[in-house]
């Protein structure tokens, strides 16, 4: 290959660039120049009218000693833990019982994946009104059905129960794609391990702790990076759900106001400053790999001997 003439070579991969030049194009004029725009622009004190000024790391420093910012981030760590680690395990719990040979194996996989193709947005509205403090659907069951609760929780309005109730709604989207993902895993097992484990008298548990994990391992890495990228993205949801129970971005005391809703407020919500959005949108970005490099960091140490 390296001692093919030049003008052959550029023959051969003449078409294959020509099909991926339209690809390309598209990338660079609605992905590479926004972003590369964007981070300049986040030197700037940037105006919609009249000429910006450079001013260097000044939009950095002042997010860095943002405390509303450092709430936003931290609100945005907890929702990324507690939907992680849900989609996690329900995932893999999920994949193990169908990946077992069960009637209607196909039909409930289909019926797992269903939340992950539904509209954020519709979904979303639906979980609104599963969340209704007078009329919603939870309160019936909890309250009225099962008396678990004594009185109706308005579970979107209050502080206490926002982000949560939030956060069940992107587990349950989440889990069918995990779970396909897990399946995916799965399939790389030898079978003949479970055989010889159980044969040596090797219990269900013992058989998933010792043969199954480590060969998901890879896996899991995989689920962990961009499922925390996926948590540190969220902002549909907040937006519509903050929005519809309390008419109010960022809901009850700013108990729902995570790094993109505070992102959004400062670009869209009236002050237009974009200069400084745009450098709290590259620190959430570069919070976000810093977290995937020590999340795979820590997973190439575990799977060392």
């Amino acid at each position: 290959m390296f001692g093919e003439p030049l003008a052959s070579r550029a023959r051969r991969l003449l078409p294959i660039y020509g099909l991926l030049l339209p690809g390309l194009l598209l990338f660079a004029a609605w992905a590479a120049y926004p972003i590369a725009r964007s981070f300049v622009m986040s030197f700037t004190d940037w105006r919609l009218m009249g000429e910006s000024t450079f001013v260097g790391l000044e939009n950095y420093v002042r997010a860095l000693r943002d405390p509303a910012f450092h709430r936003a981030v931290v609100t945005t760590v907890g929702y990324a833990v507690v939907t992680v680690i849900g989609q996690l395990v329900l995932g893999l719990g999920a994949a193990l019982l169908l990946n077992e040979r069960i009637r209607g194996r196909a039909t409930l996989r289909l019926v797992y994946y269903l939340p992950v193709i539904s509209s954020w947005v519709i979904v979303s509205l639906i979980f609104v009104w599963l969340y209704n403090g007078q009329t919603g659907v939870l309160n019936w069951l909890l309250n009225d059905l099962l008396g678990v609760i004594d009185a109706n929780v308005a579970w979107l309005a209050e502080p206490a129960t926002a982000l949560w109730a939030i956060a069940v709604l992107g587990i349950w989207k989440g889990v069918g794609w995990t779970m396909v993902v897990y399946l995916a895993g799965l399939q790389t097992v030898p079978e003949e391990l479970h055989e010889a484990a159980a044969m040596d008298g090797a219990g269900t548990w013992a058989r998933f702790r010792a043969v199954t994990l480590p060969f998901l391992r890879s896996t899991t890495t995989f689920l962990l990076v961009v499922l925390t990228i996926g948590g540190f993205s969220t902002f549909i949801p907040i937006y519509v759900m903050s929005t519809s129970a309390t008419g109010v971005i960022g809901g009850p005391l700013k108990s729902t106001e995570v790094a993109l809703t505070y992102t959004w407020k400062q670009a869209f919500g009236g002050g237009f400053d974009f200069a400084y959005a745009a450098a709290l949108s590259f620190l959430v970005a570069g919070i976000v790999a810093l977290i995937s490099l020590l999340e795979l960091r820590l997973a190439r140490e575990q799977s060392q001997p």
